[in-house]
């Protein structure tokens, strides 16, 4: 079920101090869902992936802007995402992602 979800995904995350763009990567390694965060300069392992029916949780840290732990609660539908993000005590901000298409080139039918 982990290759449903794989891909590259473009989130944005509506917080109190503007919005934020991540890229996340999600794979399948030796049968486990693992995933990297891309954004501010960083490159983040994700942490305690899950993926039920279509729900998916991770956790990560980042240290820019400022160093917060986060928790993320989506919903996928197909190629979208919905859901939240979540600071320590802080309120939860609004998560929505795309994930990104294949090339034009992996997906072209072959010349006759």
């Amino acid at each position: 079920m982990s290759t449903e979800i794989e891909g590259v995904w473009d989130l944005t995350i509506v917080t109190p101090i503007g919005r934020m763009r991540p890229v996340v990567e999600l794979r399948t390694e030796d049968g486990l869902l693992v995933g990297t965060a891309h954004g501010a300069g960083e490159d983040l392992p994700l942490k305690d992936i899950a993926l039920d029916g279509d729900r998916l949780t991770w956790k990560q840290s980042i240290t820019r802007p400022m160093r917060l732990d986060l928790t993320f609660a989506v919903t996928v539908d197909g190629d979208r995402l919905t859901g939240t993000s979540q600071a320590g005590r802080l309120p939860s901000s609004k998560v929505t992602g795309r994930r990104r298409s294949h090339d034009v080139a992996d997906t072209a039918e072959p010349a006759r």
